[in-house]
């Protein structure tokens, strides 16, 4: 569904720079190599240093660097048969920094006297303000991926025949500094180094109706074939772990959807899927392996399962600029092992984790008025979700337990989108957007507490554990807003200005479910772009400023108080719009 080939020679250009270090281009080129065949060309390359510094190493942190390219060849082999062939590449790193921005003065290291914070974080101002870390272990990402898209068109007289074939593989290697400090003692050393493969291959087989008919309909089937390896390991100090994990999936599936204008103006959508899914994995344990040769460190199993789900849906075409529209449609995410540290036979022999379902309900309208000028789309939305799928507390007969990701109960979304847009004149436009949003646990009666939970603030039983039936879901804010004013005057016959300011607003959040330690407070930016571009956009030059009033604020945040013998400890991962910074965007059209 990316660019096509054009019937001439064109060329797109972008180029991004900052003045907090960070560059990037991209380079599109398309366009015909005969007759009847095209291509299509774009490539891209990032560096950004980061916003964050190592203080053990003197070097920039939470940066990244990514070269990504994409080419294309569209070849019309007869009037009535197409072949498109894609190919696309990855490569590239990141750094990765979790400033301290709250620790108790007389937090230490892994209980250690001696690992104070002076110590372990030498240099380093802890407050909400904090930029800088100290790891004395390699922290983020090197990956590298690619694959390829073969997508074939027939026509068929009125019905049309399509065939999508892709494959796909990807490597990620991962390093962390799990103790988020320099500190050289055994004690208070621990790191993370481990590898994500993957690998899918699917095929997909449509027969579409023409789609200018009353009776419209898809038809297909679809098969995926899925692989995953996840080598890990983690030490020397504590939370020891050193696993080799692989996870597949095959999915075979037949599906079809029927659009029906029964009466003129509204239409009915019936569709559904059957799907056949079967996944498998193997474990072991090689620390275990290690220290016990005698012990059971290596496990493996599969299970399968088969699932119907639908979608219903009404259109009503009141007018041209006026449709009204409501749906129900059922979902499904499918069994799944957890394969994290841990893994032993209790939870070899608790099977997969249950299907996760959801029931779907949406209503809304999509209109224009005045000539277009004004566009005002209201949608109200309501999810149920069963089976929830998430990290609990799993108690077996014999009395003993473990934490591990399974099925937790029931979890509802309900909220309200609005998108407008006023254009009063040809030179402005006018853009807003809000999400209303209320997402609560219905049943969660065994969720782990936070660290430094205590009885009082609901921490109880044995093993402890808290009760989350009825609490917002971690993550969901109520509110997030933006709006945008968009100027361009003429000024003169070949060039326009560019004036743009944008707002963005998000309500309060928590990063995990009641913890105070982990509250994101609301925040807003503010961006602003001022320029000049050509009249038919064949080129632009724009200066930018982002986060202008300086808001700060967090994309993540993590309790880490349990390595800091229970004592306040939190961390913190910096947006790319932590702080103010600007630049300058050019670009060419031709």
């Amino acid at each position: 569904m990316t660019t096509q080939p054009t019937d001439q020679l064109h060329i797109r250009a972008n180029a991004r720079i900052t003045g907090d270090h960070e560059f990037a281009e991209q380079l599109s080129v398309t366009g015909p190599l005969t007759d009847t065949l095209g291509f299509v060309f774009s490539g891209g390359y990032t560096h950004w240093d980061g916003n964050a510094r190592n203080l053990d190493n003197g070097k920039r942190a939470n940066g990244r660097e990514t070269l990504n390219s994409r080419a294309k060849l569209r070849w019309k082999a007869s009037p009535g048969l197409t072949f498109t062939l894609s190919g696309n590449y990855l490569t590239g790193n990141s750094t990765a920094a979790r400033p301290f921005v709250a620790m108790s003065p007389d937090a230490r290291l892994r209980g250690d006297p001696a690992l104070t914070s002076a110590v372990v974080l030498p240099g380093v101002v802890i407050g909400p303000d904090n930029q800088n870390v100290a790891y004395n272990a390699r922290s983020g990402t090197q990956y590298h991926g690619g694959g390829g898209l073969l997508r074939t068109e027939l026509s068929l007289g009125t019905l049309n025949l399509l065939s999508l074939t892709s494959y796909d593989r990807f490597k990620l290697d991962d390093y962390f500094d799990y103790d988020d400090t320099a500190a050289r003692k055994r004690v208070g050393n621990a790191r993370e180094i481990g590898t994500f493969r993957s690998r899918l291959f699917s095929q997909e087989v449509r027969l579409l109706s023409p789609d200018d008919a009353a009776f419209r309909y898809a038809l297909g089937v679809y098969y995926a074939n899925t692989g995953f390896e996840r080598p890990f390991d983690r030490g020397p100090g504590f939370a020891l772990s050193n696993l080799y994990a692989t996870a597949g999936s095959r999915q075979i599936a037949g599906f079809g959807q029927i659009d029906w204008e029964f009466v003129p103006h509204l239409t009915a959508t019936a569709g559904g899927r059957i799907q056949n899914e079967r996944v498998d994995y193997t474990y072991a344990n090689r620390l275990l392996a290690r220290r016990d040769p005698t012990a059971k460190s290596y496990f493996a199993g599969h299970d399968s399962d088969n699932v119907f789900t639908y979608r219903l849906g009404l259109d009503y075409q009141a007018t041209r600029d006026l449709m009204l529209f409501g749906s129900y449609a059922t979902g499904y995410k499918g069994q799944a092992y957890d394969l994290s540290t841990g893994f032993d036979q209790k939870r070899a022999d608790s099977g997969p984790i249950r299907p996760e379902r959801s029931r779907d309900k949406e209503i809304g309208v999509r209109s224009q008025w005045f000539d277009r000028h004004v566009t005002f789309n209201l949608t109200f939305f309501n999810t149920h979700y069963r089976d929830l799928q998430a990290q609990t507390i799993e108690t077996f007969p014999d009395g003993t337990f473990i934490n591990r990701l399974t099925n937790v109960g029931r979890l509802v979304t309900r909220g309200i989108e609005v998108e407008s847009s006023v254009r009063p004149t040809d030179d402005v436009t006018l853009t807003g957007n809000a999400t209303y949003l209320r997402a609560n646990y219905v049943s969660f009666p065994s969720a782990p507490c936070y660290a430094l939970q205590s009885e009082a603030l609901g921490c109880t039983g044995n093993p402890r554990r808290q009760n989350l039936s009825g609490e917002r879901l971690p993550q969901a804010p109520t509110w997030r807003i933006n709006a945008i004013a968009d100027y361009s005057p003429a000024l003169d016959d070949q060039r326009r200005g560019v004036i743009q300011v944008a707002w963005q607003y998000q309500g309060a959040l928590y990063y995990a479910p009641r913890d105070p330690q982990v509250l994101q407070n609301a925040y807003h930016i503010v961006n602003v772009n001022l320029g000049v571009r050509d009249q038919a956009h064949r080129w632009e030059a724009v200066a930018f400023l982002d986060n202008v009033f300086d808001q700060r604020h967090y994309s993540a945040m993590v309790n880490v108080a349990s390595n800091f013998d229970n004592r306040v400890a939190t961390v913190a991962m910096l947006p790319r719009d932590y702080r103010r910074y600007g630049g300058l965007r050019v670009g060419l059209n031709f």
